[in-house]
């Protein structure tokens, strides 16, 4: 196994405990909405919610909708882990691997999120209490059905708009207000990264000018005169 193969399997490691880990925790610690804020910052908080849906809490709606996009994801991975398995052949940058690697790690922690976590844990109650990990009746959703966890929120701005505003004017207005998880936060790190610093995988290559010896007329090339 190459280097970078293992630099590789090291970042999606990584990115996935920490993910799993702390949303194992917040739902079997946390009751759902409950928050607390970190480092004394009000902007920068926990707060326990799930969805169905795709990162930062967007949503495709229905069951089918759900079942739509965890096979989308599953297809997505496949397709990261032949895409990155063809950098690492050309011993493309670290830079850009990187930036694939956190995409794939993301990914791979919300489809375990959706693939096992109705599995495996018991419905979150809505009105107090916290999830249980193996309940003895079963988990509260079929494969690939389960909920997302999000947990991180950070409100930076909340105020309200004024009054003189045309539309929104005395609106409340709130920036950042998706509450997301670890692995939403890796793949638009990866994306971002992508985008920012290396633009240059997504180009073109540009046809190289003929050179002088190319264009040059050799003596065979010439029409000979009819004797």
């Amino acid at each position: 196994m190459s280097k970078r193969s293992i630099q590789v399997l090291l970042i999606v490691f990584v990115v996935l405990c920490i993910d799993q880990v702390l949303k194992i925790w917040v739902k079997t610690h946390m009751e759902y909405g409950e928050e607390f804020t970190l480092l004394g910052f009000h902007w920068a908080r926990i707060h326990f919610v799930e969805n169905e849906g795709m990162a930062f809490g967007l949503s495709l709606g229905n069951e089918l909708g759900k079942l739509a996009l965890s096979v989308f994801r599953l297809v997505a991975v496949g397709f990261l882990i032949y895409i990155i398995h063809s950098l690492v052949k050309i011993k493309e940058t670290f830079g850009v691997i990187l930036s694939f690697s956190l995409i794939l790690a993301g990914a791979l922690g919300n489809i375990l999120d959706s693939a096992f976590y109705g599995l495996i844990f018991s419905p979150t109650p809505y009105h107090g209490g916290v999830a249980t990990m193996f309940p003895e009746g079963g988990g509260y959703a079929p494969f690939l059905y389960g909920k997302v966890v999000d947990m991180l929120y950070f409100p930076m701005i909340d105020t309200t708009l004024p009054s003189w505003l045309p539309i929104w004017g005395g609106q409340r207005f709130e920036f950042f207000r998706p509450v997301f998880n670890i692995s939403d936060a890796a793949i638009s790190s990866g994306v971002i990264s992508l985008l920012l610093f290396n633009r240059r995988i997504f180009k073109s290559k540009q046809t190289a000018p003929p050179t002088e010896e190319s264009t040059a007329i050799t003596p065979e090339d010439t029409i000979q005169p009819n004797s």
